[in-house]
């Protein structure tokens, strides 16, 4: 085992694990788990080595976020958007942050979507208006993960100057004057910690250097880093917490027993049938994540598509395999305590954070016709 899991797996044994369901219970911010993680190289992992990271892979990113989110969603989710938001800050973030990254030390996020265009992250409707070697960001940011507790937001806007382009994104430090965080803390079905709120910018003003990439070309800039690291590891979130659903299903058909019958749950045909079932479920996202990488690693013709492809195939397949794994385990997965019923509920966030299943089949469907995946079909 590479050095990094090995820390990696000393941390969920010892910090992650323990507190998950106390997380999901509360709804807290796993603020003892990440700083353990930036202790451990975790979340320097993806920043590179000229910096101080780790150089890590995609894959091993991947990895990563796959563990966590078998032992807790919300850990998980929040290292996958620090890793989304460090993949644009490498490309064009300074040296002072990448250096804070690699040394574990700084917890960015990504704030991308907006009260106004909702999940449609490609359409920000707040602004960015120059004023004396500054902008002046207006925007009402809908759910930030992180968004209390990141140091810094990889932050999407129109341009200053409307005719370059959609887009522009600036790295702005999460203590800005001006930012306006929700007090009231996120209370949802799933990832109950995992820290995401509103966040409100009202006559804000960032230097002009805080911009990433040129004026205009944030869309851009976003497609080629923090979109494919963000709907890959999904695809890796999504897979550990099937994997962890399938685990326990069979644990739980192994020891349950049928005591009119003298038999283990396991040894009734219906039960096999099924638990194969979610197995096959598992081991095809598990397939499909592979091949993926392996696309995006060797520049294959179809690796945009897989991209694409991936977040919605992992997550509508995470759902459904939670759901079976419930029914399959019966009253026992219904107590709130149980980790099947926490894994579930985590599972279904992937169908709705931006882009949604909906959105990335449109994306599919335009991409396999030929029809550019933006604007008038």
């Amino acid at each position: 085992m590479s050095t990094h899991l090995d820390a990696l797996e000393r941390v969920i044994t010892e910090v992650v694990a323990p507190a998950a369901t106390t997380i999901d219970e509360e709804g807290t911010f796993p603020s003892a788990g990440i700083k353990a993680l930036g202790e451990a190289g975790i979340l320097g992992l993806a920043a590179g080595r000229d910096v101080g990271g780790g150089g890590a892979s995609m894959r091993d990113a991947a990895e990563v976020v796959l563990r966590l989110a078998a032992t807790c969603g919300s850990t998980a989710m929040v290292v996958l958007m620090h890793y989304s938001a460090t993949a644009t800050i490498e490309a064009h973030g300074p040296s002072d942050v990448r250096q804070a990254i690699g040394a574990g030390r700084h917890l960015s996020t990504l704030a991308f979507s907006e009260s106004g265009s909702r999940s449609h992250f490609w359409a920000p409707v707040s602004s960015a208006t120059p004023l004396g070697g500054t902008a002046v960001l207006d925007a009402e940011k809908s759910w930030v993960t992180s968004g209390a507790e990141a140091d810094s937001y990889v932050w999407s806007s129109r341009p200053v100057d409307l005719t370059t382009g959609p887009m522009t994104l600036w790295l702005v430090p999460s203590a800005t004057e001006g930012l306006v965080k929700d007090t009231g803390g996120f209370d949802g079905v799933g990832l109950r910690g995992n820290g995401s709120i509103p966040v409100k910018a009202d006559g804000v003003r960032v230097p002009l250097q805080a911009r990433l990439g040129a004026d205009g070309d944030g869309l851009n800039i976003a497609l080629a880093t923090a979109l494919p690291w963000f709907l890959v590891l999904s695809g890796a979130f999504s897979l550990g917490v099937l994997e962890a659903v399938t685990a326990e299903t069979g644990a739980h058909l192994s020891s349950a027993r049928l005591e009119h019958l003298g038999e283990a749950l396991i040894q009734q045909p219906v039960a096999r049938v099924e638990y194969a079932r979610l197995r096959l479920i598992t081991d095809r996202v598990r397939a499909f994540l592979s091949d993926t990488l392996s696309a995006l690693e060797a520049g294959r013709p179809d690796a945009q598509l897989r991209v694409l492809e991936v977040k919605a195939v992992a997550g509508e397949d995470a759902a459904a395999g939670c759901d079976l794994a419930m029914r399959l385990c019966g009253g026992a997965a219904f107590r709130k305590e149980t980790n099947i019923n926490r894994h579930h509920r985590d599972s279904l966030a992937a169908r709705v954070m931006a882009p949604t299943t909906e959105a990335l089949l449109d994306f599919v469907g335009r991409a396999i016709a030929g029809i550019p995946l933006l604007g008038p079909a």
